[in-house]
């Protein structure tokens, strides 16, 4: 058995309604995965920081206030100068239609919009997202 994939999960920006994320982050924890929740008004800075140390392979980003194309590339950015491009980085919230292609080109691998299921996410993850730990649990 292989160890479970390890998702930070985050909210970056002034955006203060989170409860969409913890019910992500409870359904992807449910499904078996590790999932560290940063809490609200977290920086780029502090959730980069916070994945390099926890070692994840994913980072999920909830962004509500419409900062999304800026909060976003600067995580994307940040993994990168940081050498740790390896960790895969997905979104969710009030984005639109228009920008998913922008942001899949600035680097964020999914972009999950109002009425994605907690299921459809959960999928996601595990048919796209490989466990780089190679520890057995």
């Amino acid at each position: 058995m292989v160890a479970p994939i390890r998702i930070v999960v985050a909210k970056p920006g002034l955006d203060g309604h989170d409860r969409g994320a913890k019910v992500v982050a409870r359904a992807l924890r449910d499904a078996g995965n590790e999932v560290i929740y940063t809490g609200l008004h977290q920086t780029p800075e502090q959730i980069v920081e916070t994945a390099i140390q926890e070692d994840a392979d994913v980072i999920g980003l909830s962004v509500l206030s419409g900062a999304h194309m800026t909060l976003f590339k600067k995580v994307v950015d940040l993994l990168e100068a940081r050498d740790a491009g390896d960790i895969v980085v997905f979104g969710g919230g009030i984005i639109p239609e228009d920008d998913i292609p922008l942001l899949e080109q600035a680097g964020v691998a999914k972009v999950f919009t109002p009425g994605a299921t907690t299921t459809e996410i959960v999928a996601w993850i595990k048919d796209n997202v490989a466990d780089t730990s190679g520890v057995d649990a």
